[in-house]
């Protein structure tokens, strides 16, 4: 959680405050989408634009921004470090592969997109989503060739599945973000997110790629490296590799890791797969206990000897913690790597994942100036005056920032920033809702100006206007289908 200030760092009226938010926010959208600013500097800049056009001092400014930014790597930046752990051993010891190839090679025929769907949720639970799609696009293709059921209705179904998780459930960075600048309750907000991410995954993979897989015939393209650089938003946060892909990130060689540890290759004919069983269980584990610890806090007395146990190990730190710890025994050493190994894997987890955490924690820096300053509040007087929902409000103002910047986490940090008083109005359920809506707008309409819009066009293979017509309007499905079932959610509890 991003502590609140005692007092507000500036005196200033309404109308001054809007100003400063409106230039704040904007420096921050321009100098990422025009200038091509990298979105950490961008929010160090915007976040001083904020404070001083508000009126507040430069040493209240640096002070405010520097609360946030130590809260939120202290907080989020934790969670990130090791649920990329995990991915990266789930990814260097063939786990997912093994998963995957398990699941396509029992299903044929029309449940095809229905399997990539679901296998892509399952491998996307650790995964960042790039490292997903490297991981899956090779499967798609194969299957491609050795079908009749199209590229679209298998690689639509898989792109979905990543995305959706990428974008509702922790411990993805869009998603802590949201919950911690919220204060919202991570168990919670995992099982909401699971639960509007099922109907969700149905709606924009299977059933939307089947339809548009008639009206956009694309043959299958040779297996080609996605081109990076085409990426209008070099070293986009929401994209950041690990893992397999850290080697391109990082700019090392194919089957190298980052940080300069022994190359994959090398071990690779040393390795087995781990198993189709401990590959899905380890991916799990986290999880699991994570709900867990959210159903013992609604069922459970306080006091209770179970309630405590469950309050320790689903803590979301232990929970990642005791899953790294698993991972190096089901994934590491059954697959054949010592110990060395698998630290070095581990260990090659960390670099690529440098950017993301800079850019959250410098998120969370203008974030918690966004509040200091006190335009939170007036944006949560504003829409109770109005009578604006809370929910809908999060969804819309993360959509604005979405569309303009390309980056799901600026969105989601600036979001949660001005809604964030609204939070304090609703009830446990609601926070975590609130969270997820504004996750929900953080996928709204890919285009251009993200690089997950061009990594997806160059492994399909596509022109931008059928990527446009594939890819951005999949993840505005995602978008508008995540929120209806958020305010469903809404009604029932």
């Amino acid at each position: 959680m991003i502590p609140l200030a005692a007092e507000a760092i500036t005196d200033a009226g309404t109308t001054q405050l809007v100003i400063a938010a409106v230039l704040g926010i904007a420096a921050v959208i321009v100098l990422i989408a025009w200038a091509h600013f990298h979105p950490f500097l961008a929010l160090i800049i915007g976040s001083g634009v904020l404070g001083l056009v508000a009126g507040a001092s430069p040493g209240s400014t640096v002070t405010s921004f520097t609360t946030g930014l130590g809260s939120t790597t202290g907080s989020v930046g934790l969670l990130i470090a090791l649920g990329s752990m995990i991915g990266a051993l789930l990814a260097e010891s063939g786990g997912a592969d093994g998963i995957v190839n398990r699941i396509v090679d029992r299903v044929s025929g029309s449940a095809l997109p229905w399997a990539m769907a679901g296998v892509a949720a399952l491998v996307g639970l650790p995964l960042f989503f790039e490292v997903g799609v490297v991981l899956l696009v090779p499967i798609v293709l194969l299957v491609a060739r050795r079908t009749d059921i199209g590229l679209l209705r298998i690689g639509i179904p898989a792109l979905a599945g990543l995305s959706v998780l990428h974008g509702l459930v922790p411990p993805h960075p869009g998603p802590l973000v949201a919950i911690s600048s919220l204060n919202a309750d991570l168990g919670l907000t995992l099982l909401f997110g699971l639960i509007c991410a099922v109907p969700t995954v149905i709606v924009a993979g299977p059933i939307y790629g089947n339809w548009i897989a008639k009206r956009v015939p694309l043959e299958v393209p040779p297996l080609l490296e996605p081109a990076r650089t085409a990426s209008p938003v070099p070293g986009d946060e929401d994209y950041t590799t690990t893992g397999r892909g850290a080697g391109a990130a990082a700019g090392s060689g194919p089957g190298e890791s980052a940080g300069g540890v022994e190359p994959a290759q090398e071990t690779t004919e040393r390795r087995r797969n781990p198993g189709f069983w401990p590959a899905v269980l380890t991916i799990l584990l986290p999880i699991v206990l994570m709900l867990t610890r959210a159903i013992g806090e609604l069922t459970l007395d306080k006091g209770n000897h179970l309630r405590n146990a469950l309050d320790v190990l689903g803590n979301p730190p232990v929970a990642l913690l005791l899953g790294v710890l698993v991972a190096m025994w089901t994934l590491g050493h059954r697959s054949g790597m010592n110990l060395r190994q698998s630290n070095a894997v581990l260990g090659g987890a960390l670099p690529p994942i440098a950017g993301i955490l800079l850019i959250v924690a410098a998120g969370g820096g203008f974030k918690q100036v966004l509040v200091d300053a006190g335009v939170g509040n007036v944006v949560a007087d504003a829409a109770q005056d109005a009578h604006i929902n809370a929910l809908l409000l999060g969804w819309l103002v993360a959509v604005g920032i979405r569309v303009a910047t390309g980056s799901a986490t600026v969105a989601t940090i600036t979001a949660a920033g001005i809604v964030a008083p609204l939070a304090t109005t609703l009830d446990r359920p609601g926070v975590s809702l609130l969270a997820l809506a504004i996750g929900c707008g953080s996928l709204f309409f890919s285009h251009v100006n993200d690089a997950g819009f061009w990594l997806v066009k160059e492994y399909f293979g596509m022109t931008v206007g059928q990527t446009i017509k594939t890819w951005s309007i999949m993840e505005t499905i995602i978008s508008v289908v995540g929120v209806i079932c958020v305010f469903l959610l809404n009604l029932i509890v």
